[in-house]
């Protein structure tokens, strides 16, 4: 799907129809290709390919017309996107009053530009964001050879202060993504160290001695995101859990949240949620996340397509251990979520969770079903080689209780040839130990009578060589080893 398909695609009904709206501002006659266009694209049923709709549209006629409405179309849509949601989004009406100075500015129109920089101030400075300062301050003093009403020297000191705040907001921001990005990636499941997290930690000692710095809301919020990054890194949960709640209590106290920084507030009721399960909280982890559900309903559902799928990996989390039925009854209703569709491994998380909790219920077939579709997607095969070597070695676990042991054979097989890389690193010995163990298991009728073979096990069960969290893997190994010995 191109650029244009993938704009005309995710446009809402409203959208839809303030875009027709906008078309057909001018009163044109002739035949309105740009308008068809859209129909025939958004048309129910079968989709129809972009050489039918070239034929119905221009008919006999070679591509070009076609690809240059195709060109068009996109300024259009985004022209009329822009008008639609300028004054919706705090960012945007900004901007908007930025253009309308720098309009008025080419045209010596130095009072009309001098009104709307001070509305773009006004606001910028209210919702702390430094960056859109920078520009207004910098047109302000370029607005000061025009005008001698207004002094120089007091903007060149805002935009000295801004610079300060600006440049710490942006050296936390550059760590936070490179930090946010492996995790993510990773899924948590990768056991290598992240090396930023050393830089991160530096980063925040220095930030802490400077009280203008710590009494900002926006840069407490950011340094909040990255003490919450530290420690999420080393799973440290439950100094995650304290630092958390008091850090959301004190937001709460001060009424610093706002519509410019609800995506924070969500941010923090996921982490809570988060943490508060994996101190096996659950009651706790369970109310805040009817907390999270409520702040997603807020200022109109600003960020709720970004933040549900957390809300439901939540209850997801939870009901593994308090309630198998009703999270299989969650993730089969989620199957049909249109909120969730664009949510990227959207798939991944329905598929795999669906097919630990049959697992966990002794339905194996079921279980293998289910990672027989994980295994079919687009999202899986883009997902990161750890997570895909560890959900490799829960499908062997329920292979075998199946016994389906032939397949075994050839599945180990594969594994170690295309994960080799995995399969060796010292980071997965424990993953290569297990394998190794399960192949033997395979070749064995009784386990209890292979001394060799029990001893492995046991060893492994015992070992304490290697620090690891069940959140390493998909599923226990050791827990699910004791069960084959007991």
């Amino acid at each position: 799907m191109d650029i244009f398909e993938q704009i005309v695609d995710n446009l809402s009904k409203d959208e839809l129809r303030h875009l027709k709206f906008y078309l057909n501002r001018t009163n044109w006659i002739e035949d309105r290709k740009d308008i068809k266009i859209i129909d025939l694209m958004r048309k129910p049923g079968k989709k129809l390919s972009q050489d039918e709709i070239h034929e119905k549209l221009f008919e006999g006629m070679d591509k070009n017309n076609f690809y240059r409405l195709r060109s068009r179309m996109i300024d259009e849509v985004q022209r009329a996107m822009t008008l639609q949601y300028f004054e919706k989004d705090d960012t945007n009406y900004i901007l908007y009053h930025i253009a309308s100075s720098k309009l008025y500015f080419t045209r010596n129109k130095f009072k009309l530009s001098e009104f709307f920089l001070k509305k773009a101030e006004t606001k910028a400075s209210k919702l702390g964001l430094h960056d859109l300062l920078d520009i207004i301050y910098s047109d302000f003093i370029k607005l000061s050879h025009e005008m001698v009403s207004i002094n120089p020297e007091i903007y060149i000191e805002k935009r000295k202060q801004n610079e300060t705040q600006l440049k710490q907001i942006r050296q936390i921001d550059d760590i936070l993504a490179v930090v946010s990005y492996r995790l993510k990636v990773n899924q948590n499941f990768s056991s290598t160290e992240n090396p930023v997290v050393t830089l991160l930690q530096k980063t925040l000692d220095d930030f802490s001695m400077d009280k203008d710095i710590i009494n900002s809301p926006s840069l407490r919020f950011k340094i909040y995101q990255a003490v919450s990054q530290v420690l999420l890194q080393r799973k440290e949960y439950k100094s995650l859990e304290e630092y958390l709640l008091n850090a959301y209590n004190q937001c709460l106290k001060e009424k610093l949240f706002n519509k410019s920084n609800h995506n924070n507030k969500l941010q923090m009721l996921t982490y809570i949620v988060n943490s508060l399960f994996a101190n096996n909280k659950l009651e706790a982890s369970l109310e805040y996340a009817e907390q999270l559900k409520q702040g997603l309903e807020e200022y109109n559902r600003l960020l709720y397509d970004k933040y549900v799928f957390f809300y439901y990996n939540a209850l997801v989390l939870n009901y593994a251990v308090t309630d198998l039925d009703k999270g299989i009854e969650l993730l089969e209703d989620l199957q049909s979520n249109e909120s969730l569709r664009n949510t990227p491994f959207y798939e991944v998380f329905v598929y795999l969770n669906l097919g630990i909790f049959w697992f966990k219920k002794k339905d194996y077939h079921k279980s293998v079903k289910q990672f027989n579709k994980l295994f079919q997607h687009e999202s899986y095969k883009n997902a990161d080689e750890t997570l895909q070597f560890k959900i490799a070695i829960a499908e062997l676990i329920i292979r075998y209780e199946v016994n389906d042991f032939d397949f075994l054979d050839y599945r180990i097989a594969q594994i170690r040839k295309d994960f080799r890389e995995l399969f060796r690193s010292a980071d997965n010995e424990r993953e290569r130990e297990f394998v190794l163990i399960l192949r033997e298991m395979v070749d064995e009728d009784n386990i209890q009578k292979n001394p060799k073979l029990l001893a492995k096990i046991n060893d492994f069960i015992n070992s304490d060589q290697l620090e690891w969290k069940e959140d390493a893997e998909v599923i226990n190994y050791s827990n699910w080893l004791k069960g084959k010995i007991a």
